[in-house]
């Protein structure tokens, strides 16, 4: 979890790309070189397509046209034509841009996917794609319009626009015509695609890839901060740890549920705070006692969504695919987002567990009549300042955003191509919908925190606050260096802003790894 943001350079093969050195490259900026054998598996690939133009041999998107008009031949002279065409009339997506970050890990997958060497394109597309991640040129790619099948056609085509010189691309922050952002950052544009290329830059579940690797590394954070900072409304509730004996996690069998006990017994390990709540109740109300099962049954949906991803990473989702050494041309479906469309769905209802019973335990910490014995919205001087009341409100307003959100797109579909492309998938839309959930997520849980800050410093007022267990007692510090106690109503506007940049940097993670390296 902390390695990607050290990785400096990486180099691609097709074969070996990590999770954490896709997000080094699409988050953190990694420096991306091409292993040398990968320029002569392309070559030899390019020279069996080049032949088979030449001879006017009947191969899908060489010869003939695409989708639906893959009934139509194409002559040889007009197959370069073909391709460019194939970009130029699918670069049709609208909305709002894919952020910088996911648009690189869509270079950076179509450049892994192109060394293959199975794509039958030259060389210079992934030497470019390759530039164009090193110099930081990123088109400008609007975020809908794919349907998951036959690849990301409409989002990728906008990336092979700035290939041509056309469409959009940031550059050194600004938002510039893709010929200019590519003249200045030196990179030589192309005159035109060859045959076959068209479709090797379009025809991938890049779009969905680079946003489902991102979704599952912010993921595998969340469950890291769900465990710690469950911990910490735990402790400001009293809450009692006989729920957590793993006498009762062992009879489940559930490994997962297993480890966040585990996790939740070594974040409160040596708490006094803690200790001193044992035997003042028989057990505790489902948000505390059944954090385990709860957050159990999340990492196991991230462990499984995270295996298919990994998978896809290094997969081959072209079509057709180019076998020259049995000088074949393969038509398969491997473009069929299906997969991740899946795990994405999976992973979204996941993620949204994690936010709806943060909600609900914040719930508690505000509520008198739940908190076993804290302040009203955890303030001093109830009645003439609100406290953290409203804080509950805009996280019970993500929680319900998420419960929308969280519907399946991949049980949708849509005919297209003149019923050509007759079931898609929609998983860039459950990509899409699943990165959203995750930010509200983080969100939550970084209302969560601060409110259980707020909630401890009132239960240990005018008391040492080596009460704590040592994470908590340093990640207590790391917040109240930027977020002072509330001790009456202010601008707590700025005090959100803050949570939300700790809650999404490396910060808490570092200290749990410090206390409790076990946990990741």
């Amino acid at each position: 979890m902390l390695k990607a943001s050290k990785l400096k350079e990486i180099i691609i093969d097709g074969h070996d790309l990590t999770l954490e050195e896709f997000v080094a490259v699409a988050r953190y900026n990694a420096i991306v070189k091409i292993d040398e054998k990968v320029i002569e598996k392309m070559n030899k690939a390019r020279d069996f397509v080049k032949k088979i133009a030449n001879n006017n041999e009947v191969a899908y998107g060489i010869t003939t046209g695409f989708g639906e008009l893959s009934k139509v031949s194409v002559d040889k002279e007009k197959s370069n034509i073909l391709s460019t065409n194939l970009v130029l009339s699918h670069a049709v997506a609208t909305g709002n841009p894919y952020n910088i970050e996911q648009v690189r890990g869509m270079i950076l997958l179509l450049s892994n996917n192109l060394s293959h060497g199975y794509s039958g394109c030259r060389s210079v597309l992934i030497e470019i794609l390759i530039e164009m991640l090193n110099k930081n040129v990123i088109p400008f790619v609007p975020e809908k319009g794919s349907l998951g099948a036959s690849g990301d056609l409409a989002p990728l085509s906008h990336i092979g626009l700035v290939l041509l010189g056309k469409g959009k691309a940031y550059y050194k922050g600004q938002l510039l015509e893709g010929k200019k952002a590519m003249d200045l950052a030196d990179i030589k544009t192309l005159d035109t695609l060859v045959n076959k290329e068209g479709l090797a830059l379009t025809n991938g579940t890049h779009t969905m890839t680079s946003i489902a690797a991102l979704n599952i590394y912010d993921a595998l954070k969340i469950e890291v901060l769900a465990d710690t900072i469950a911990s910490m409304s735990f402790t400001a509730l009293g809450g009692q740890l006989n729920a957590f004996n793993p006498k009762i996690h062992q009879l489940r069998r559930q490994i997962s549920q297993q480890k966040v006990a585990e996790n939740l017994l070594a974040l409160t390990k040596d708490s006094k705070l803690v200790n001193d709540f044992q035997g003042k109740r028989v057990q505790d109300a489902y948000t505390l006692r059944c954090i385990p099962q709860v957050h159990g049954a999340s990492r196991d949906s991230i462990a499984h969504s995270k295996t298919i991803v990994e998978r896809e990473l290094n997969a081959i989702t072209d079509n057709p695919l180019i076998f020259p050494d049995e000088e074949l041309v393969l038509s398969g479906g491997n473009f069929h987002g299906e997969p991740i469309a899946q795990v994405m769905d999976f992973l979204a209802i996941a993620i949204s567990e994690y936010a709806s019973i943060a909600e609900r335990r914040l719930e508690r910490m505000v509520n008198p009549s739940l908190s076993n014995g804290l302040s009203p919205f955890l303030t001093i001087d109830a009645g003439v300042n609100s406290g953290y009341m409203i804080v509950q409100y805009s996280a019970a307003s993500m929680v319900s955003e998420n419960k929308v959100l969280a519907h399946p797109a991949s049980v949708d579909s849509i005919p297209s191509s003149a019923n050509q492309e007759d079931f898609v998938s929609m998983g860039t839309t459950a990509a899409r919908k699943c990165s959203w959930i995750i930010q509200n997520t983080l969100s939550t849980l970084a209302y969560e925190l601060l409110t259980a800050i707020q909630a401890i410093d009132i239960r240990l007022l005018n008391k040492s606050k080596d009460e704590l267990s040592p994470v908590h007692k340093e990640i207590y510090q790391r917040i109240r260096r930027d977020i002072d106690f509330m001790q009456e109503d202010r601008e707590i506007r700025i005090d959100i802003e803050k949570i939300e940049n700790i809650i999404r940097s490396q910060d808490l993670l570092e200290i749990i790894y410090k206390y409790c390296p076990k946990i990741f």
